[in-house]
């Protein structure tokens, strides 16, 4: 009894695949839509049955609604004033270093204030000791 089919150029058996390989599901921006906005509308008990229905989890709806609101909070920034010639909300290599090099600036210009404060700190330490230190030098009056 044969497991698997013969291979008609070189007569050498291939085995048979029982279960090939599941392929992993994808899904369109207009059906994570739908169902999204489905979901959000259904009543408490319900919401579980549009997931039932449609074969999914609740991690998609959360993933999905991420990447929604993800979308939304981008799209009035990147339309606002991008002045980017190709009109497809994607920057330019000169605009990403820009932004780059603004945030970095951003940064040390913070840094550069926490440092000149705890220099500032220091010398009024340095002049408190060195008040202190006079003080203690001073000859005591004592009695012994």
């Amino acid at each position: 009894m044969s497991t698997g089919k013969q291979s008609p150029e070189q007569g050498v058996e291939v085995p048979i695949d029982p279960a090939p390989r599941p392929t992993r599901r994808t899904f369109s921006v207009e059906y994570k839509a739908r169902v999204v906005a489905e979901y959000e509308a259904a009543a408490h008990g319900q919401k579980s049955a549009v997931l039932r229905r449609e074969g999914l989890f609740h991690s998609h709806i959360q993933e999905w609604t991420r990447a929604r609101d993800a979308a939304a909070k981008e799209a009035p920034a990147a339309g606002a004033g991008s002045g980017n010639a190709s009109g497809q909300g994607r920057m330019s290599r000169a605009e990403r270093d820009n932004e780059r090099l603004q945030a970095e600036n951003q940064r040390l210009k913070a840094k550069l204030a926490q440092t000149t404060a705890a220099l500032a700190i220091m010398g009024k330490a340095h002049e408190l000791l060195a008040s202190l230190a006079e003080s203690s030098d001073a000859p005591s009056t004592s009695s012994r």
